[in-house]
């Protein structure tokens, strides 16, 4: 009993020794860690000043073969008979379509029987002129009587003319009953079916031509001042992209759109087609200066500004981040054409900016220098 209760405060004493010493080991410990500052490292790029930039500009237009017409009769009737239908390929001076043409057969005959008619007539008043003529002679009629005779030949022959005229317009009509195909083609659209009377000028079919297709493409005013005629320029449509040469320059701004058509020839081999949406890219040189940055290098600012991150010197190798303002010129896809409170030979944070606050000290991971595009 008494061996026990002395035994004890030693024991609580060695503990309490073994407690210090870890306790003072895990301080050393957390001393020396915090004598090791690591700071964040950057990815930068040096700022080059340059005195222009290039964009490529997108204008948009359609493509119309050279021959696009809507084909019709010359004239009102009923519709007899119909060749062809939308998609089929047709040939110049092939049948497309015919009216019904009974009632001009019918005017044809009744104009033929009219004319042989004034022939006969004009046959007998002939033959009676030439009887007159040696009575006179003989002066068994008068002089009035010859000229009546005279005048009744020349009436019927001008007669005869005008109902040869006639004759001719009929058959003219028969004939601008059957509808040609005025070039070779394909057929895009039927607009009427057999049986409907069809008014005079009214298109019964929209033919597309097989000529060279053409792109219709506007452009703002100062953009036409600077392009020429036979100059090539890339259209693009659908997946395909085309050298193609300008074949005219509208001498007119449309009132709608305030552009200039541009008339552009494709070649023939381009597989196209009416209507489908053409697309010319044109670059342009912008004298401005500026200076190219990634978009990974801009950051939202206060009241619709941007900022950069700028890399100001500290000690050794160790920088502090700056804000500054800019303003975006341009941007395309990976780049940004931008102006400032930054000048050239400014290095800038490239990436990672969401990383960084103002006054943070950084060290450069890596140096990216890139140049005017």
């Amino acid at each position: 009993m008494y061996a026990s209760k002395t035994f004890t405060p030693f024991i609580r004493y060695w503990a309490l020794g073994l407690s210090l010493i870890v306790l003072s080991g895990c301080g050393s410990e957390v001393k020396e860690h915090s004598q090791t500052i690591e700071y964040q490292t950057v990815l930068s790029q040096t700022l080059v000043l340059n005195d222009h930039y290039q964009y490529m500009q997108t204008y948009t237009g359609t493509i119309r073969s050279a021959n696009t017409t809507g084909i019709g009769f010359e004239l009102a009737g009923k519709l007899n008979n119909i060749l062809v239908d939308s998609g089929d390929t047709v040939t110049k001076g092939q049948t497309l379509a015919q009216l019904d043409t009974d009632l001009l057969t019918a005017e044809k005959q009744q104009l033929q029987a009219s004319l042989l008619q004034t022939q006969a007539d004009i046959d007998l008043a002939k033959n009676t002129l030439v009887r007159t003529q040696k009575l006179k002679l003989q002066n068994y009629v008068s002089e009035q009587q010859l000229d009546e005779t005279q005048q009744q030949v020349i009436s019927l022959q001008a007669n005869q003319k005008r109902i040869e005229a006639s004759l001719r317009a009929t058959t003219l009509k028969l004939e601008k009953s059957t509808l040609l195909a005025p070039f070779s083609g394909k057929i895009s659209q039927r607009f009427h079916n057999v049986g409907e009377v069809i008014a005079l000028g009214s298109p019964v079919f929209t033919l597309i031509g097989n000529s060279q297709p053409l792109a219709y493409i506007g452009v703002p005013i100062d953009i036409a001042q600077q392009l020429t005629t036979q100059q090539m320029v890339d259209v693009r449509v659908g997946k395909q992209t085309f050298s193609a040469e300008i074949a005219g320059i509208s001498a007119e701004v449309n009132t709608i759109s305030r552009t200039v058509q541009l008339r552009i020839l494709l070649l023939d081999s381009a597989r196209v087609i009416n209507g489908e949406i053409a697309y010319l890219a044109y670059q342009q040189d912008v004298q401005q200066p500026g200076y190219w940055v990634p978009m990974s290098a801009l950051t939202d600012g206060v009241r619709g500004l941007w900022n950069v991150f700028l890399l100001a010197k500290a000690e050794q190798d160790y920088y502090l981040i700056e804000r500054r303002d800019v303003d975006i010129i341009y941007t395309n896809e990976q780049q940004a054409y931008i102006q400032g409170a930054i000048q050239a030979t400014d290095m800038i944070v490239s990436q990672g900016l969401h990383k960084l606050v103002v006054s943070q000290k950084v060290t450069l991971a890596q140096t990216e220098h890139e140049g005017a595009l």
